[in-house]
């Protein structure tokens, strides 16, 4: 089976010094020679201690950096071969903390929809859909950024990638400013959904009902890459903890 996201060897070192002509020091790297495979319809969660790369990791796959070394591949073509708007448009990134640009949650919600021509009876039909199963109420509709908590934000955040239909969804730490119910209701959502989805997550709990395979990120490295019924989630909770453990002791 080819793969529909491919990553092969890739690294990542943030700063100025990460250049392809200026190597940076080893202890820099925020991620070192990861490799993996992503197929159509996986939902995949990635997990690791706070600093490991997670969120680094997103950005190299919505391409809002490029990684220093390897490549990554969409259906087989590299990255770079293919024009950066086209690639975010096929995998879109909702990220920790979700912007409206000054827009309204409808604004915010339509604006891609209006940038690629669709009708207005269309754009109206597929927002209506995502807010309502989104639990999205109306009323918000004409709220800004700032009248709205991060968890709201989040959900207009999803929504607003939703209607787009993208190939691959991105979703940094969606479940952080969730409660215990919009979190199950966010589970049996994703889960219901066609599309390929990568979700970065501190909530194991989440990762292991969401999942079909987690990808283990420990200061920057991939150590464990397996289908979520061959996880020991004990032992990951355990060396997530001892990571946080030391890096704390380290500021200390």
């Amino acid at each position: 089976m080819t793969a529909q996201l491919r990553a092969e060897h890739i690294s990542f070192a943030a700063g100025r010094i990460a250049t392809k002509k200026l190597r940076p020091p080893m202890g820099s790297y925020v991620l070192r020679s990861l490799s993996f495979n992503v197929f159509k319809g996986e939902r995949v969660a990635i997990v690791g201690a706070s600093g490991a790369g997670k969120t680094s990791l997103l950005k190299l796959l919505n391409r809002l950096a490029d990684p220093l070394e390897g490549t990554l591949y969409l259906d087989e073509i590299p990255f770079p071969q293919i024009p950066v708007l086209s690639l975010r448009q096929q995998i879109l990134l909702v990220s920790q903390e979700p912007k409206l640009l000054g827009m309204t949650v409808q604004e915010a919600i339509q604006y891609s929809l209006k940038l690629k021509g669709m009708p207005q009876r269309e754009i109206e039909s597929s927002v209506n859909e995502w807010i309502e199963r989104l639990h999205i109420p109306r009323d918000w509709l004409e709220r800004t950024e700032l009248q709205m908590s991060l968890g709201e934000r989040q959900r207009v955040a999803i929504a607003r990638a939703l209607v787009c239909q993208p190939a691959i969804l991105l979703l940094d730490e969606p479940t952080t400013s969730l409660d215990v119910g919009r979190q199950d209701h966010l589970l049996r959502l994703l889960s219901e959904l066609p599309q390929t989805i990568l979700i970065a997550t501190h909530h194991l709990e989440f990762a292991a009902q969401f999942s079909h395979r987690v990808l283990h990120l420990q200061r920057g490295e991939l150590i464990q890459d397996l289908l979520t019924h061959q996880v020991d989630w004990q032992d990951l909770r355990g060396a997530i903890a001892r990571i946080e453990a030391e890096e704390s002791a380290e500021w200390d």
